[in-house]
Order: C-alpha cells, then structure tokens, then sequence
C-alpha cells in the first residue's frame, strides 16, 4: 500500500468537502443564522488539513492501481463522514461524536435515518446541509471528484469500479473523467427538473431544492417532520413518486434514452425486471389496502405507489404512517427493504440485477436437474454471465445476510425489540432510512445507545459501498506486499 499516495488523494477529498461547506455557508447568510461560523470552521479545519496533507505528499501522483482505488473509497468516506459531522457538533445540533457521525454517514451514504427529533427546529442551513451531504453522496462524492479533478488521470477507473453501485461497470466514454461527467449532467439535469416541478405544485424554493437533493439521491431526508406528509399534496406525492422510479434506474440507462435510444432501455433484463417488481408490489398493496384498510382505489393507488417506491428505491420518504397499516402489508414491505433498485443508480440494497441473475440461476439448476446433460448458461441481455459474476453475486448476497443477522442480533442485546432490531439494521445495510417499530417513519434513531449507533453506522457505510470495498480492508493479504 502506497500510503503516502494514499494520503494525497484523501487530501484532495477533504478539500472538496471543504469548499462544498461554502453552500451553506452562503445559505446561513441569506437567512442572517449564527451558523456562519460553523460552516465557515469547518470549511477552514477541512481546507488547512486538506491542503497540508496535499503539499506533504505533492509529487506523489501515479496511476491508480486496484487496492488503491479500494483504499481511497473506504478510508474516504469513513474520513469525509467524520469531518461531515463537524457542522452538527459545532452548530449545538447534536452533542455528542456518536449522534453527529451517524447523522454524518446516514447523510453521505443516503440513507436518511436519522437521530434529530424535531427536524423544523434545525437552522435553514444544517437543514440545508442535510439535504446536501445526500446530494453528493447519492453519485459518490468520489466519482465527482474524478469529474472535475483530472489528477486522477486514467487510473481512476479503479476509483469508479470501487464506487458504482452493482456487480458490473459499464463504462459510457473510454476515460474515467469524461463518463464521470456524463453522469453528473444526468443527474443534475434530473435534480432541476423535479425543482422545478415541486415549485409549480406550490412548495417553497427552500423546501422544493432539499427535496429535489434528497429524492435522486434516494436519501430521503425531509425538512419536515412527517416526511412528505406534511404537504397534503397528491401533486407533490406524484412528483417525487415519478423521480424516486427515474432515481432507481441505472443512469446509464438515463444517458442513453436522452441520446433518443429508447430500445437500450426497453430491452434491458433490469430494467424490465424492476419495472414488473415495483407494478406487481404497488397491486399487490393496492389490494391490501382496499380491503383491510377501508381505502378507495385512488387513495390506495396513491399511498401504495408512493411507498413501494419510498422503500424499493430505498429513499425513505414516507405519505402516511404505514405502521397503521395491516401486518401483511408491513411484512410486505419489510421483504422489500432487501431488494433495492438497479445497478448504476443511487438506490441502495442488494440491487435488482443481483436478484435477477439469483433468479435465472435458481432456474438454471432446476433446469439441470431435469436435463443433466445439458448444458445451460446464465444470461442477462443476451449475453453469457461470467461465473466470477456469479460468484461474486453469490458471495455479496451471502455477506449481506450475514451482517445482517450479526448486526441484528448486536442490536437486540443493546435491549431493542425484535421487530426494530431487524429492521433497524435492514433499513441502514438497505440505505433505506425509516424502518419499523421504534424506527418507524414517524419515530428517529435517537433513543439507541451509542454502541448500536456505531454498529448502524457501520452497516450504511457497508451498505452505501457494497460490502466487499469496505470489507477488503481487513484481509491481511490486502496489505501484504
């Protein structure tokens, strides 16, 4: 490991979270808050040891290799979540390391569980920086540096295989830095349009630019107390619905159907596959609902929808208090916590790529059994999966569930009930946000000790960076020569 290369990229990081500490900044000015000294702290304790660490190690730039690249993404986001947190403990927001850092990495790796329990006393700026911390987590903040700092040069394609969700990288453009930024004009353009759309159904320019943030980045983290609720609006409901579905995509996808590409979308396994889970749940629901809870076809079809896709995409948003609901219905949507949306968007969870190609090779050996001699390969659109894919799926999903039951069951010890044991780990691996119980959507994650707000913390981390670029650092191999 070259630890001083290390070094220097973990520099750069930290000044790009310093400077983009100047957005609130800029906030807390225009609404006259006493926070203009928090931010403008942190930005100068993040820029002083960003920069001192970049002119100890300037001359050090080489091309990324592979344990690098792992490297700089894990250690940077535990890094940047602990200088992220600074804002909360600085502004009196929240008192202690624990809360601020969970808030921090809940923030950076869109998850949106959070420990703040009255939200709408939070200062325009915090709030702000909330919204913001999602924003730039839910691409990657690495990936954005690699967009508009070419000093990573061609080897940051180890940075992008390390950050992008999903078992497989497709790569739009031959060089990092320019698919990098095909991204990021997606994803931008995406945020200005659902801007614009919840500022025409009557939401503030304040509440509507947070809400864009959180929604593509599927953080799901809310000015208000009650989420999306608290508007009363069918509208805005709709709206954020539409860009929680579009936020689930593979934006490579998005890329191509803006290039007029339409029949790369329509004929993509995925794709098809996430659109016939998310229909076949919002029914399923729809049905549930009408019958146990007494609701029209409209008011299910609008509740329903917009839950599925709150949790499938794994944003967190929450229209009503689905806890009132019937036990089938809460079931039915913890099962769907573990699934997640596609591979290449900001959705977190097991991802329905994986789930698909679990799937196929489920059929696959059901197949064999019938016809042992045949000879029947797994494929996604059109083309043979590798059987390191496979593995590499097998192995991810074996490691979910595992942290899963371990981080479950250190939560139930900290005295947490089963059910919110459970899906508070769920709702963090997932990068969901509200989960049941005394996490519930209208319920936060203050009252946990602080040893289990480091175990979740952990889990949004692991969750956020697919298991195995987190995990790798402790193999002992990795840091053998």
């Amino acid at each position: 490991m070259r630890y001083k290369f290390l070094l220097h990229n973990l520099s750069i990081l930290m000044i790009f979270l310093g400077i983009s500490m100047l957005f609130p900044l800029v906030v807390a000015a225009i609404y006259e808050e006493d926070d203009i000294l928090t931010f403008a702290g942190s930005f100068f304790i993040c820029v002083a040891i960003g920069a001192g660490g970049y002119l100890l190690t300037k001359g050090s730039k080489k091309e990324i290799g592979p344990r690098d690249g792992f490297a700089i993404v894990a250690i940077g986001w535990i890094v940047l979540a602990f200088f992220g947190s600074l804002p909360y403990l600085f502004s009196g927001s929240l008192h202690s390391l624990a809360d601020a850092y969970f808030e921090s990495v809940s923030g950076f790796t869109t998850t949106g569980s959070t420990v703040v329990t009255n939200v709408e006393q939070l200062s325009y700026s915090i709030l702000f920086w909330r919204s913001l911390t999602q924003w730039l987590g839910g691409m990657g903040i690495i990936l954005l540096s690699i967009a508009i700092l070419p000093l990573l040069g061609v080897g940051g394609m180890q940075l992008y295989k390390a950050e992008v969700p999903g078992p497989v990288t497709d790569k739009l453009k031959p060089r990092i830095g320019e698919t990098a930024k095909l991204l990021w004009k997606v994803y931008i353009l995406f945020t200005l349009l659902e801007f614009i759309f919840l500022k025409i159904g009557g939401m503030g320019v304040f509440d509507a630019l947070c809400h864009s943030f959180t929604t593509m980045a599927t953080g799901g983290f809310s000015t208000k107390n009650i989420s999306v609720e608290a508007y009363g609006s069918a509208y805005i409901e709709g709206v954020i619905t539409v860009f929680m579905l579009m936020a689930g995509i593979n934006f490579a996808l998005h890329y191509q159907l803006l290039k007029g590409k339409i029949k790369t979308m329509i004929k993509d396994n995925e794709f098809i596959f996430y659109i016939i889970i998310i229909a076949v749940s919002i029914i399923v629901l729809l049905i549930n609902l009408m019958i146990t809870g007494g609701y029209s076809f409209v008011g299910a079809f609008r509740y329903s929808s917009f839950q599925i896709l709150s949790i499938l995409t794994t944003t967190g948003y929450s229209s009503v208090d689905f806890e009132q609901w019937s036990h089938f219905s809460q079931y039915f949507l913890l099962l769907i916590m573990f699934m997640g949306g596609c591979a290449g968007s900001t959705a977190g969870g097991i991802k329905c790529l994986r789930i698909f190609l679990l799937f196929k090779q489920g059929y696959r050996e059901l197949y064999r059994l019938i016809h042992p001699r045949a000879v029947v390969h797994v494929k996604f659109n059109n083309t043979k999966v590798s059987s390191e894919v496979m593995d590499s799926i097998w192995g991810f999903f074996f490691l979910f569930m595992v942290i899963f039951v371990l981080a479950s069951l250190i939560m139930s010890m900290l005295g947490m009930d089963i059910l919110s044991s459970i899906s508070s780990v769920i709702a963090c691996l997932s990068n969901i946000g509200p989960g049941f119980g005394t996490v519930g959507p209208y319920d936060n994650f203050a009252h946990i000790p602080s040893l289990g707000k480091w175990v979740l913390s952990l889990c949004m981390l692991l969750g956020r960076l697919e298991i195995y670029t987190l995990l790798i650092l402790l193999v002992p191999e990795y840091w053998n020569k």
